[in-house]
């Protein structure tokens, strides 16, 4: 009786150990798992705190501006300025387009032309708007300027109209004074599909913005100051001379869109607006976020105005 009562005794001593060690085998489970969820959850709110620092770090460049400033003198004069200079520059560059087409045989000695006419042109009517409206002639010009803050959204769309009116009013004039000409519009060459175009249009209009904050935009230009009208004007020229034949180089949304209205050609004109508007957009932001320590105030945003 006294042995089976010992067995007994020892038999439930080892089920009371296996029990204490399934518990703490639970517990052990159990607080790993935790450990695992709280880690996860501190990875998971270092994710969003990441992307909440990184969309606050890009919103604070860029000013939206207000509808108020389309009442402000100086937004006017600035729409004024835009307007004639962009007029000046479709007018003068279209111009070169038509006359090459009429006078000259030689494709080369033609696209020549082209590009010198328009560094020319647009040197000039930097340098005329630069004080006025800052001569971007170009939407994508618009967008790099916004994407670095210089500019505020609501005037960006103001200056886009502008442009787009401005070069449809010199297309016009142009096919009227010419006698009917067409106004050569913007394709891609035979052999070079979209995709390729606007990989040609982004690479040529990043080259473009880039030059204009390097020479115009950031303080520490030094030794060119002055000089970035006619550097820009420069890039655009050799830009047209590289990419001419391919997919007609144009970086300008406006520059396009002018001879397009007119002629009524709207061939892959969409190329002409998703490149130069992701160029001019990531040169921008690139810049002023890599090499512009701003020291200047940036621009009030819409509850300021």
């Amino acid at each position: 009786m006294i042995c089976r009562l010992g067995e007994s005794f020892l038999i439930y001593s080892e089920l009371r150990r296996l029990k204490e060690c399934i518990i703490i085998t639970h517990l052990y489970s159990l607080a790993l798992y935790i450990q695992e969820e709280e880690e996860e959850h501190f990875v998971r709110v270092k994710d969003i705190y990441i992307h909440i620092f990184t969309v606050r770090f890009i919103m604070a460049k860029i000013a939206w501006g207000s509808t108020h400033e389309v009442t402000q003198p100086d937004c006017l004069r600035a729409l004024i300025g835009e307007f004639i200079c962009t007029f000046l520059f479709v007018f003068a560059g279209v111009g070169s387009s038509m006359t090459s087409n009429k006078l000259i045989g030689d494709p080369l000695l033609g696209l020549f032309v082209v590009a010198i006419t328009h560094a020319l042109v647009v040197a000039v009517t930097i340098s005329a708007g630069l004080n006025s409206s800052g001569g971007h002639l170009n939407p994508a010009v618009t967008i790099g300027l916004a994407a670095g803050g210089h500019i505020t959204i609501f005037r960006s769309i103001l200056y886009w109209i502008d442009q787009l009116l401005a070069a449809s009013l010199a297309c016009i004039l142009l096919k009227y004074l010419t006698g009917g000409m067409e106004t050569p519009p913007h394709t891609l060459a035979s052999g070079v599909s979209p995709l390729q175009g606007v990989i040609w249009e982004i690479i040529l209009t990043f080259s473009l913005l880039y030059t204009v904050y390097a020479t115009i935009v950031d303080p520490k230009k030094g030794s060119i100051d002055g000089l970035g009208p006619i550097l820009t004007g420069f890039v655009v020229g050799a830009n047209i001379l590289a990419g001419g034949p391919f997919s007609g180089a144009s970086m300008n949304p406006a520059r396009s869109f002018g001879p397009s209205l007119v002629s009524g050609v709207w061939t892959d004109h969409w190329v002409y607006w998703v490149g130069p508007l992701i160029g001019g957009g990531l040169a921008g932001f690139f810049y002023e976020n890599v090499f512009i320590n701003r020291s200047h105030e940036p621009l009030p945003t819409h509850e300021d105005f």
